[in-house]
């Protein structure tokens, strides 16, 4: 996928300083300081990848399903991105996503948020993923419009404002799936989208796709969740859209299996893709918000239709929602359609992650052995522990492997991985 974006020969410099072709035929040398293949600089292959559990064959053990590998289909990012992005994927999570990435201006969250609606932002996404690779690494991207949650301003700054023209913003441009703001005044009115603001939509959501194939993305991730366009247009609380994209719940699902089929068709046939849905807005049923037995409907015809992957969250569609938080609080979602799907025979080909206070490595073992889901997803927690894998695999007792730069000091050499221990018994 990357690869055609790379020279067939790249000089890179050895450590003297000097180019070296990184790919003439040389004799073996196992002192050799092997490159990673089809980067433009140079660092060191990782030919076992970060986070991959390590069985001796002579003291082989039972790896926890959190460790096993699920097989599917095989504005501008900043260096602040490109370092965030980094520091996490090269410590070996099984799939980093690079989140809500607008399709068109006016479908950022707020004025700063990165997106993918012309060329010139392919490259610095496309850096981002070549250090992914070079890592051995997996990296996919997330495909958002904000909807009537578009125009806001940073959340650092006030979490309850709208951005106007004077910083950088677009009130009266906001579109969604009805005039219904989120949060007024703290949000701006909506227009009701047009057929015609439909059509456009989808165009622009698939010329993103194509710039996430072009900068070498290994799996694409619709987002439907969280109160945004999509998730708006399924919902009849929030649904006021011209037929036939409202009214039943499959006219309401309309917009989304179209993007679904659409985007299916554009990917390669072994390129994921994976959808980010609702299983719940957390409203009582005389609302007609969103609910579970919808959400199922919901993935069954995204399976049906190529979906290879689920990514159930909840709610963030009203603000009057009554959320039963705690730890795991989102995992019976996933759970439940995960049921369904293989009930109805679609367990393979669909799979199902769960999200949502997720804290440690023995709670989403715990979840994965239950059967409750196929894959654990976790945002927030790589921020304050961006070695969250390695910590993780500490507490299930998994002999790990880490980046060579930094394995080598915890003992990781040959094919080895870092054996778990107590935290403070690498200290100095």
């Amino acid at each position: 996928m990357a690869d055609h974006q790379c020279p067939s020969t790249i000089e890179k410099s050895s450590n003297t300083g000097t180019p070296v072709n990184a790919t003439a035929p040389k004799p073996h040398n196992p002192l050799e300081n092997v490159p990673a293949e089809n980067v433009s600089y140079f660092t060191p292959k990782q030919i076992i990848p970060a986070g991959t559990a390590v069985v001796h064959p002579d003291k082989p053990y039972p790896v926890p399903k959190l460790f096993q590998p699920l097989k599917l289909r095989d504005g501008h990012h900043t260096m602040w991105h490109h370092a965030h992005l980094g520091g996490i994927i090269q410590r070996g999570p099984g799939l980093t996503i690079v989140e809500a990435t607008a399709v068109t201006p006016e479908g950022r969250i707020t004025p700063e948020d990165s997106g993918l609606w012309k060329d010139s932002q392919i490259e610095p996404l496309r850096k981002t993923v070549e250090f992914a690779h070079s890592q051995n690494q997996k990296i996919a991207i997330q495909l958002a419009h904000a909807g009537r949650k578009a125009s806001t301003v940073a959340p650092w700054i006030n979490r309850k404002a709208v951005a106007t023209a004077d910083v950088g913003g677009w009130p009266d441009k906001v579109i969604s799936a009805s005039d219904i703001p989120f949060d007024a005044p703290h949000t701006a009115i909506p227009r009701c989208m047009t057929l015609e603001d439909i059509a456009s939509f989808k165009t622009s959501f698939l010329a993103s796709v194509k710039r996430a194939l072009i900068a070498g993305f290994d799996a694409i991730e619709i987002h439907a969740c969280h109160g945004y366009l999509l998730h708006s247009t399924l919902s009849a609380a929030t649904n006021r859209l011209p037929a036939p994209y409202s009214g039943s719940l499959e006219n309401r699902m309309r917009l989304l299996l179209e993007l679904a089929t659409a985007t299916r068709a554009i990917l390669p046939p072994a390129m994921p893709l994976l959808v980010r849905i609702p299983g719940t807005d957390w409203m009582p049923p005389e609302s007609g918000c969103w609910e579970v037995n919808q959400a199922i409907a919901l993935s069954l015809a995204l399976s049906r239709v190529g979906v290879d992957f689920l990514d159930v969250s909840t709610g963030a569609l009203m603000v009057q929602q009554k959320v039963a938080s705690g730890p795991g609080y989102q995992v019976p979602f996933a759970a439940a359609i995960k049921a369904v799907l293989e009930k109805e025979g679609l367990g393979e080909q669909t799979k199902v992650g769960a999200v949502g206070m997720i804290i440690d490595g023995v709670q989403a073992e715990q979840i994965l052995a239950a059967g409750k889901a196929d894959a654990v997803l976790v945002a927030r927690a790589f921020l304050k522990h961006p070695g969250l894998v390695w910590e993780w695999a500490g507490e299930l007792g998994v002999e790990v492997r880490v980046a060579e730069q930094h394995g080598w000091g915890f003992g990781q050499h040959g094919k080895n991985g870092v054996k778990p221990g107590p935290a403070d018994s690498f200290r100095g």
